[in-house]
């Protein structure tokens, strides 16, 4: 399976945000807790060159909890200040809170040098689509002050949104890189939901899936859907069709059926909490 989206608006996200980077303290940056370095924007690192960085693994109650805390630790040895989250309830906004007031503290300080009085922190909320930075914000604000939704491309502008009297943020639309080096992360991309369905072999992609979980989550899927595990993925899909009673006419299994029933599970944590990659596959 070839990975490749990159349609025009995210040209014109990104252009954007080079625009505005210079008006920027600190780029807090979401990525999937289940696949934490696939789901970086490469290009962010070069964008926030000498700007406070704090990086959000959201969705963190997908994942397993020994490698979000091992995540952590991996962000935090690299130089960024890093947080475990589910963007969706408010527990651990504490510390996201803690961490933007020190910035706070570091630019006002170097504000009151220059002569400058009582001008917010702004943070820039970044990162690729479909991995929660609208309902981040949301919850951060305790208000509705921008659009969600559970599909990528959601957020097609750039918002300002204020916090309060000594933080604003500049929401950003999601956005991927033009060309994937490594197509496991293309697929790892898929997995989550980060590119469209509509773009993708939904049958092959969800095959892939379950032969991963058989490899590294034995019997997870004979649990969840009383099949035989196999590593023949299709084999998966086939016993999964039978199990959910996803048929066509003539009693024939419809495995595109089969394999979108399977994704919502596993994207929605229904499977369990699954992690996808793990540091020690990235140690330099």
């Amino acid at each position: 399976m070839h990975f490749q989206w990159y349609p025009g608006h995210m040209t014109k996200a990104k252009r954007m945000m080079q625009e505005n980077i210079r008006l920027i303290d600190l780029i807090i940056e979401l990525v999937d807790a289940r696949i934490p370095l696939s789901s970086r924007n490469p290009d962010i690192d070069e964008l926030g060159k000498n700007k406070a960085r704090l990086i959000l693994l959201n969705k963190a109650d997908l994942a397993e909890e020994q490698w979000n805390n091992a995540w952590v630790d991996y962000f935090e040895e690299k130089g960024f200040a890093a947080v475990k989250m589910n963007s969706r309830k408010s527990g651990g906004m504490k510390a996201i809170q803690e961490v933007i007031q020190k910035a706070c503290r570091e630019k006002t300080a170097r504000d009151r040098k220059k002569g400058i009085l009582n001008r917010p922190v702004r943070a820039m909320v970044v990162g690729i689509p479909n991995v929660g930075k609208s309902t981040f914000i949301n919850t951060l604000a305790g208000k509705a002050c921008t659009k969600t939704g559970n599909k990528p491309g959601v957020t097609k502008g750039k918002q300002w949104i204020r916090l309060n009297k000594n933080v604003e943020l500049l929401d950003t639309p999601g956005i991927l890189w033009p060309k994937f080096e490594d197509q496991t992360v293309g697929l790892r991309l898929g997995f989550i939901g980060s590119i469209k369905d509509e773009l993708l072999q939904t049958e092959e992609l969800a095959a892939e899936l379950t032969m991963f979980l058989a490899e590294k989550y034995s019997g997870i899927l004979a649990e969840k859907y009383r099949i035989e595990e196999s590593e023949d993925g299709f084999e998966n899909l086939r016993g999964i069709a039978k199990s959910r009673n996803c048929l066509l006419r003539g009693n024939e299994l419809d495995l595109e059926k089969a394999a979108r029933l399977m994704l919502d599970d596993f994207r929605n944590g229904r499977i369990g909490r699954i992690t996808l990659e793990y540091p020690q596959d990235f140690a330099s």
